[in-house]
């Protein structure tokens, strides 16, 4: 019954090898316990914690330590004392640890993950398993869907629909959150800390600084004179909803969101190395390690050693790179795709920045379902900095977005025009997103989509043709003559509904063939074409569109989303058509 709790891999000779994330799951949850069973000391409590945020954060694997250095290795971490060192050999050992067996014995319950849901510490767990039985989420989700948690003294109704909320969050999102909820709450609380004049630096790190679509948590670094003062003043941020992990050095907190953030005050002479190693990914980590091997170097998120022992690097990220014979890659980059190869060879392309971006070439009004005029959305785009956009309301297909017909895109040109006459500084674009209706064909007459600057064509219905289909409906659509931008190819919501069924590499050609640009739709919940299939549909020529999808006035601020996605996806401005002067682009369009 115990192997449920671990997780184990076997190598290739048949070893088994538990992960350093297991381990630190297991010394927390034996942390967990001790709490809720009161016999322990407090340091003992928080000595366990303080061993799982160790383990946690190495950059090598526990059991190669103890293979290496046996229990003196593992005594040589911070906070790991002899005891913990012999629980830990003996998990490496033996795949199982005798003192956390034990504890389970007697305390069944998954801990690890059942804090995880807001307004659950272990004491509450606890309560939970001793008075209902509860033991693992699908325990919780039973009892709140059957009212019970409500009943019980201290909790209530308002603890159970929180906790209720707090599942369908897990279950929404796999324990993961879209970029574009977790990044801002990530600023606010940097600026709060930039502000306090605790911190000297404080810098965004982990997936969130690659800007992945999606994110398990957030990774803050920092330096400062007094770091108990600088985790003090996070763990009672108004953003963080509990305290789960505190030591010298790192502080674990669940935020209200519903995410964990890890603040790490690091040394100042090593926050170089410990940006370059907590902005990752691992495999890009391990590649760069092994260069640093290579060289008879040691790579952590402490310095760049040599031989010797002495520091040749740390402060400054990209002296650590370059110290190493590599080019600087952006954090967007760092994802093991060949971009180690190319920064050996000193080749690593200037990719697009925000401020790149000259105009948005999807956007909507109220003539569809948007939120404001013409007027005000034009208003918007210049005040964040744009120079044109595109005005893109759907065509009558979408009837649940008010789609317009022909006549009333006639009227709906006569507007812009009125409303170009007295603008300043701005241009707006005529155009429309067009529905590929379900025999490939246009949604709109021939006369009218010749009266736009451009046309955008995207696909909202009869989604579960098959995969032939699919691709021939939009291969039709794009060799029309008169598609220009393909928007939201793959019609995908993050963590809602999978891509459509498509052959994208024949949709490419059909793009290639036809002068098609493709969109990078910047909606957080679409980032649609994500990073693999930008570095795909790049390999084939095309062209890109970063646009905003914006239904209102302040949505032109998702288009960083875009942008992050295309650093993603290695594109420079040079491939994107909107990072083009607006004379440029007009003459652009006009050519196809």
């Amino acid at each position: 019954m115990l192997t449920a709790f671990y997780r184990v891999y076997y190598s290739c000779n048949g070893n088994q090898i538990v992960d350093n994330k297991r381990i630190a799951e297991i010394l927390a949850e034996i942390g967990d316990i001790l709490e809720v069973e009161g016999k322990r000391s407090r340091f003992e409590v928080l000595a366990y914690r303080k061993a799982a945020a160790t383990i946690e954060t190495l950059q090598e694997r526990a059991e190669d330590i103890y293979r290496d250095k046996g229990l003196e290795g593992l005594m040589e971490l911070q906070g790991i004392g002899k005891g913990i060192a012999g629980g830990i050999a003996e998990l490496i050992d033996n795949g199982h640890m005798k003192k956390y067996d034990s504890l389970k014995r007697s305390f069944p319950v998954d801990f690890n993950s059942l804090t995880k849901i807001q307004g659950l510490g272990p004491k509450k767990v606890y309560r939970l398993y001793k008075e209902l039985g509860i033991r693992d989420m699908e325990g919780l989700k039973k009892a709140v869907e059957k009212h019970k948690i409500r009943e019980l003294e201290g909790f209530g109704e308002k603890s159970e629909l929180e906790i209720g909320k707090g599942l369908e969050l897990m279950e929404r999102s796999g324990g993961r959150m879209l970029l574009g909820r977790a990044l801002p709450e990530a600023e606010k609380i940097i600026e709060r800390l930039r502000s306090s004049g605790i911190a000297d630096k404080v810098e965004l790190a982990g997936s969130a600084r690659r800007m992945r679509e999606s994110v398990g948590d957030l990774d803050i670094l920092a330096t400062s004179d007094n770091p108990a003062k600088i985790t003090g003043l996070f763990s009672s941020l108004d953003e963080v909803e509990r305290v789960l992990l505190t030591g010298p050095t790192k502080t674990t907190a669940l935020l209200k969101i519903g995410i964990t953030c890890d603040l790490r005050v690091v040394a100042p002479d090593s926050f170089g190395a410990a940006m370059q190693y907590f902005i990752g990914n691992k495999d890009h980590n391990v590649k760069v390690r092994e260069i640093a091997i290579k060289k008879g170097y040691k790579l952590n998120e402490y310095g760049l050693f040599g031989r010797n022992g002495r520091i040749i690097a740390a402060k400054d990220e990209r002296d650590v790179y370059e110290k190493l014979g590599m080019q600087y890659m952006p954090p967007e980059m760092r994802e093991n795709r060949g971009e180690i190869e190319l920064s050996l060879k000193g080749k690593i392309p200037a990719i697009i920045e925000l401020n790149d971006i000259k105009g948005d070439l999807h956007t909507h009004t109220n003539h569809s379902d948007g939120t404001y005029g013409i007027s005000e959305m034009a208003e918007a785009a210049r005040k964040s900095g744009l120079e044109y956009i595109g005005i893109t309301d759907h065509t009558k297909n979408e009837r649940i977005a008010n789609g317009m017909d022909d006549s009333r895109f006639a009227r709906h040109f006569d507007e812009i025009d009125k409303v170009n006459e007295g603008l300043e500084g701005m241009r707006i674009l005529k155009g429309a997103e067009i529905d590929i209706l379900k025999d490939g064909s246009l949604d709109l007459k021939r006369k009218t989509l010749e009266m736009m600057d451009y046309r955008l064509a995207t696909v909202h219905t009869n989604l579960k043709m098959s995969r032939d289909e699919m691709t021939d409906r939009i291969i039709k659509a794009l060799s029309s003559g008169y598609v220009d931008i393909f928007g939201h190819p793959t019609d995908r919501l993050i963590g809602r509904r999978e891509p459509i069924n498509m052959d994208l590499e024949r949709v490419f050609d059909a793009a290639q063939e036809n002068g098609v640009i493709m969109e990078i739709d910047s909606f957080p919940d679409r980032l649609d074409l994500g990073d693999e299939n930008i570095i795909k549909a790049k390999k084939h020529g095309l062209s890109f569109s970063i646009d905003s999808d914006s239904h209102s006035t302040d949505h032109f601020s998702v288009l960083r989303y875009g942008v992050g996605t295309a650093r993603r996806g290695w594109l420079s401005r040079n491939d994107v058509v909107n990072a083009l002067p607006l004379d440029k682009l007009v003459k652009l369009f006009k050519s196809f």
